[in-house]
């Protein structure tokens, strides 16, 4: 029964110690019932709690929204510039001595294939268009200030010779009653006229007569009177130097022979084209001297 209370005891006191050493673990030493230097015990070393993992940078390629793309407007396309137009210096009906320039420049180039007239007509218009047509330029027979240029500097500057030529149509052997006096010649088959005194030649002349349906008279006359200025009422023409020998028939400037020479016709008038000549014969001439029209 003793036996038995001993080891009761002994399994008492065992149990106390071990609840006596959990209880000192807290304060981190340990004292047994003996009275030596307290023993520190460290406690086991805890794990460090992990971080959470930092969220991975944005890598540079990023898909960024795309930028809003502008409207391309279109380029307007330039406006064609429009030619300017360029003032006329001369036109048809023009007279003067920059006309004769200008058909005597033209003649050089082939274009003009009379004597210069100083008169702008038909012919002057055509022939201007051709060298219009010829250098690439606007085919208005007018000339402008780049018809000009264009011309003069294909040109010389035309001689008096090249301004005013000469009788180009041989004098036919004149008539037996124009070798006496003074007398005004007019030969139908040379088509020239030629004023001489005393069987001399001053002054000749390419004339033109009328056609078929007006002809000119043939015989001996005289002059009956001169006008300086003169106009047909009739046919509403200008008839410059104009000497009457046969009722209405006259020997007189026309600009339309200067202008389309042979392939034209008077009325029945003795129409001259050289303006300078017939104006010399008019102020030599007299109401009286023959007016003689032969073959």
């Amino acid at each position: 029964m003793h036996r038995r209370g001993a080891t009761a005891l002994r399994g008492l006191a065992a149990s106390a110690a071990v609840l006596l050493s959990a209880g000192t673990i807290a304060g981190c030493q340990v004292k047994d019932g003996a009275s030596g230097p307290a023993v520190r015990i460290s406690q086991a070393p805890q794990q460090a709690p992990q971080k959470p993992p930092k969220p991975s940078a944005p890598s540079a390629r990023t898909n960024t929204p795309p930028k809003p793309v502008k409207p391309v407007r279109p380029t307007p396309k330039p406006e064609a510039a429009q030619p300017v137009a360029q003032a006329v210096r001369m036109a048809p009906g023009a007279r003067g001595a920059h006309v004769r320039e200008l058909q005597a420049r033209l003649r050089q180039l082939g274009h003009f294939g009379r004597n210069p007239t100083g008169y702008y007509g038909p012919v002057t218009a055509a022939s201007v268009t051709a060298f219009q047509k010829q250098r690439g330029m606007p085919r208005t027979g007018k000339v402008t200030d780049a018809v000009l240029s264009a011309l003069r500097a294909r040109t010389h500057q035309p001689t008096r010779t090249e301004l005013y030529p000469p009788t180009s149509r041989p004098l036919a052997k004149p008539d037996p009653r124009c070798t006496t006096g003074r007398a005004l010649c007019i030969s139908k088959t040379s088509r020239t006229a030629a004023w001489m005194v005393d069987g001399k030649v001053r002054t000749a002349m390419d004339v033109r007569f009328g056609s078929a349906y007006t002809p000119t008279r043939e015989g001996r006359f005289k002059v009956d009177f001169k006008s300086r200025r003169h106009h047909s009422t009739l046919y509403d023409t200008p008839m410059p130097y104009a000497m009457f020998f046969s009722r209405g028939q006259a020997v007189h400037y026309s600009a339309d022979f200067a202008a389309r020479g042979y392939a034209g016709a008077s009325h029945g008038c003795v129409n001259v084209r050289d303006r300078k000549k017939i104006a010399k014969v008019f102020a030599e001439i007299r109401p009286g001297d023959k007016v003689i029209v032969y073959r």
